[in-house]
């Protein structure tokens, strides 16, 4: 279902409770009693008697009988009364609906048939649902309680979404002990229409919640997840909990849903390119979301751990230590300040161990030298309970020192019952607590795990050195001639491969032993000589390789033992010869690159240490096309292999770029054909820093689905590419802007007048910072149109100006912006990139485009007029808004 506005859901002015009667009380009365207690307005429903008992409770759904103006109605009558009363709802033009109940896809055929009839009712009616088989949702900063929950919990700014009711339940009974506050609380459900992309893109535009927490079991619409994942992870951190990681839990997962769960690794993979911070256990969960909700996050890893004993500071350390990191080095200026008051036996270092004996006041000053210190970004507290440590009074000195700060401090108070009263004073000042040190260290590491990925997000990818060329035809003749769900020949594998660039080792076949002698001869020695059969895809396996064949004899020898030896591993193979190739006697390293189609992220490329051992050490990593340099290079950062790819002893580095433009040709190769389902290319052997491959294996397998559209992140859309010529008879190349574009905004902005920066940016820029270079350049293709213009008779490729159109979360609306650069204006070069943005939203179904112009700005303004855009002032703020609807120019309307 397209995305409308969800505002009527969270923040509705009347609310309808549809219930349910029974034996034991009237679950319509618990939802009213939830809302009233709130102070929200609402109103349940009176008996509907057309409707029968159904499984022992009578049903309220009365709708009809509603006046206009109801903004939610929650639903939790039996699920087969749903549909009616969700028909009742369209009629009303209700805004949305929370459906409680159970029964639906999570219980088989059934209850799937139910739920797709209510679905097709609500679409139809443009009614937005979230469930069915849900807890609700909680607004605590409004008052509302849409939900099952009898206690409201504190307002705050952190978000929660879960698919699992249960764990709902366990969060928010954790909050109103720890006293962790919430701006949204909502149970999910089957997501029958509205789902974690959905929740994800509200969020983000609210500026009520600072941080997202996600349990999921399942996701639906995994590129929408994506796209909202990877915008909004840009501002705001998103932690997960992602369960299914065995293939048990996969399987308990998806029947608890009703849907089928992904590899888990693939998860990983995609939760990393989206930005998202994935936590293992609930426990972390909890910790994660103590830690978010209470406590600005680190501007980096640099924690002092500051304790009143040896043992648990030793315990922090171990910590850090197996998660890679270190505790933050003390510099000199710290150091003296220390020594200044500390024992003169203190420890010197970090840990701060500032003894067993150690008051509240000393805590106090330990603390004020670690805020002024500019070397930490981070202090935990470590209490244990000792004779001459008043638990209570450093609680409270803790929390008299933070009263003023916006800093990142969190407490582990160890021990039971003694330790109680003085856990509730940190609790209520807004301190998180941890019972140990590991789990105070294991939440502070993943904040800083979302402070290095947004960081890594705005890294600027680097151009490769050379162009690149694919034979996109020759591939494709190749893949159109493939049996279907069979793997091409090794030969037809290779040439696809090199038809992408991709470097294959040379190969000949031969069909006799007469024929292996000739091209043995003309290839000169040594060689290798491997199977050449399609149905036998691991040839070791089989005896089907021979290595360092240095003469006509061993040749023809080995030409008969591997035919010999293929016919007994598989009696019925279809055996066509052998291979021959050039040998690479000890190659400085072989990895592996590949590629998989996974059902629900699509094609996901692998990179690993290679050969026969792949399989034993499975030394891999995984990532999602498209893919670019910087990437690339992470894709191989991942793995243990990537350390021996720098060199290692007397061995020669790899040539890390050709290893990325390896990966980016894959990459391209598997977004033009979603057909391949496997792809191998290993060993590639590295041989004085050159790779090449020696074997290659491509499985195919018919997909109905178009080129892109098999993809879980939109691709960089080159039929949008065209070209021009301005006034001035300058040849330009209109472009959709690519991640190695910031050099060139660089440069535009270097000749942008003051005036021209004040229209764009209303206001003054001295530069171009990364986090606004990324922004200009990191594009979702999927909800962003945004167009270069290269002057194509310029030697450097020179970028003359630039325009987009930023779309909302509802898909319909969108933001433009268009900027040139102070020499080329005048040209009509403005015109041409708006003209071409407007006609690319309409394509991609904008109903509405609109942009903010200052009033002075006669150029702009003109263009709008001259584009179709009506144009509003407004009084006293020296602006003006110019707004195009598609669907007046439609029907002919100038309104």
């Amino acid at each position: 279902m397209s995305q409308y506005n969800l505002n009527r859901i969270f923040n509705p002015r009347h609310v309808a409770v549809v219930g349910a009667s029974t034996k034991a009380g009237s679950i319509g009365n618990a939802l009213m009693k939830n809302l009233l207690d709130g102070g929200f307005p609402g109103t349940l429903l009176p008996v509907n008697p057309k409707h029968k008992t159904i499984n022992g409770q009578e049903c309220f759904a009365s709708v009809s009988s509603l006046e206009m103006g109801v903004d939610l109605a929650i639903i939790a009558t039996p699920i087969q009364s749903v549909a009616e009363i969700v028909s009742e709802c369209v009629e009303k033009k209700i805004g949305g609906a929370i459906i409680i109940s159970a029964g639906g896809k999570e219980i088989g055929e059934q209850g799937r048939e139910i739920e797709e009839k209510i679905q097709r009712i609500a679409f139809a009616g443009k009614l937005r649902i979230v469930g069915p088989n849900c807890m609700g949702i909680i607004r605590p900063g409004v008052h509302l309680n849409a939900s099952f929950a009898s206690e409201m919990p504190v307002a705050g700014n952190l978000a929660f979404v879960s698919q699992s009711g249960a764990i709902c339940s366990a969060i928010l009974d954790l909050a109103a002990k720890e006293r962790i506050g919430f701006s949204h609380f909502v149970s999910i459900g089957s997501m029958l229409d509205i789902d974690f992309g959905d929740i994800i893109d509200y969020l983000g535009n609210d500026p009520s919640a600072k941080s997202i927490l996600l349990y999921i079991e399942s996701l639906t619409n995994f590129r929408k997840f994506m796209s909202a994942a990877r915008s909004v992870s840009r501002i705001k951190p998103i932690i997960v909990l992602k369960s299914g990681r065995s293939p048990a839990g996969a399987k308990a997962a998806a029947s608890h849903t009703g849907a089928m769960a992904g590899e888990d690794v693939v998860y990983d993979a995609a939760f990393k390119r989206a930005g998202i911070v994935r936590v293992e256990t609930i426990e972390e969960l909890f910790d994660c979301a103590e830690l978010m909700a209470k406590q600005p996050r680190p501007r980096g890893r640099r924690l002092a751990i500051l304790t009143n004993g040896g043992g648990p500071g030793v315990m922090a350390v171990d910590t850090l230590a197996r998660y890679g990191h270190e505790p933050a080095p003390i510099d000199s200026e710290t150091m003296q300040a220390f020594d200044a008051f500390l024992p003169p036996y203190w420890s010197k270092g970090n840990p701060i161990d500032i003894l067993g004996d150690a008051s509240a006041e000393r805590y106090s000053r330990a603390l004020e030298v670690c805020f002024n210190s500019k070397n930490l970004d981070g202090v935990l507290v470590i209490l244990s309970p000792q004779a001459l440590t008043d638990s209570i009074a450093v609680a409270e000195t803790l929390v008299a020192a933070l009263q003023e700060r916006r800093y990142p401090v969190f407490a582990c108070w160890m021990g039971g019952k003694i330790i109680e009263p003085a856990v509730e004073i940190l609790n209520g000042a807004g301190i998180p607590t941890y019972e140990t040190p590991e789990r105070a260290v294991r939440a502070f590491l993943y904040m800083v795990e979302y402070t290095r990925s947004n960081e890594m997000l705005l890294e600027i990818p680097p151009k490769l050195t050379r162009d690149m060329d694919f034979d996109q035809e020759k591939a494709g003749k190749l893949i159109a001639g493939a049996p279907p769900e069979e793997f091409l020949s090794e030969s037809d594998s290779q040439d696809i491969l090199a038809a992408y660039g991709l470097p294959m080792i040379r190969t000949e076949i031969a069909t006799t032993e007469a024929q292996a002698s000739r091209i043995g001869e003309e290839m000169g020695y040594p060689l290798v000589m491997k199977l050449h059969s399609p149905d036998i895809t691991h040839k070791t396996d089989a005896g089907g390789v021979r290595l360092d064949l240095r003469c006509d004899a061993d040749v023809s020898k080995a030409y008969n033992e591997i035919i010999s030896s293929a016919g007994r591993f598989k009696p019925d193979a279809r055996i066509e010869g052998v291979m021959i190739q050039p040998y690479f006697a000890n190659p400085d390293y072989e990895i592996l690159l590949g590629a998989k189609r996974d059902a629900n992220f699509g094609p996901v490329i692998l990179f690993g240490m290679g050969g026969i051992y792949t399989e034993v050490l499975k030394d891999r990593s995984l990532g999602l096309p498209p893919m670019n340099r910087l990437l690339a290079l992470r894709l191989m950062q991942e793995t243990k292999a990537f350390s021996l790819l720098q060199g290692y002893r007397n061995r020669h580095a790899a040539d890390l770029e050709l290893l990325e433009e390896m990966i980016i040709r894959l990459s391209q190769l598997l977004m033009d054909f979603p057909e391949i389902a496997e792809l191998d290319m290993n060993p590639i052997l590295i041989k004085d820093g050159k790779p090449v491959a020696v074997d290659a294996r491509i499985l195919i397998s018919p997909l109905a689905v178009p080129s892109s559209l098999h993809l879980v992140i939109g691709p960089y859309p080159e039929e949008e590419e065209s070209h021009m010529v301005d006034a001035t008879g300058r040849r330009i190349f209109i472009r959709p802007v690519k991640p190695e574009d910031a050099p060139l905004f660089t440069a535009l902005f270097k000749v942008l007048s003051p005036a021209s920066i004040h229209y764009r940016f209303f206001g003054q820029l001295k530069e171009l910072q990364p986090e606004m270079l990324a922004r200009f350049t990191q594009i979702d293709y999927d909800r962003e149109v945004a167009l270069v213009a290269i002057d194509e008779d310029s030697q450097t490729n020179g970028l003359l100006g630039t325009a987009r159109i930023i779309g909302d979360s509802d898909g319909k609306t969108g933001e433009f912006a268009v900027l040139v650069g102070d020499p080329w204006q005048g040209k009509g070069i403005g015109s041409y990139l708006l003209e071409k943005c407007l006609s690319i939203a309409k394509q991609q179904g904008f109903q509405t485009v609109y942009g903010i112009v200052m009033t002075d700005n006669r150029s702009m303004l003109t263009l709008g007029k001259k584009l179709g855009f009506d144009i509003k002032s407004e009084p006293g703020t020296g602006e003006s808004e110019l707004v195009i609807h598609f669907e007046k120019q439609r029907n002919g309307s100038t309104e």
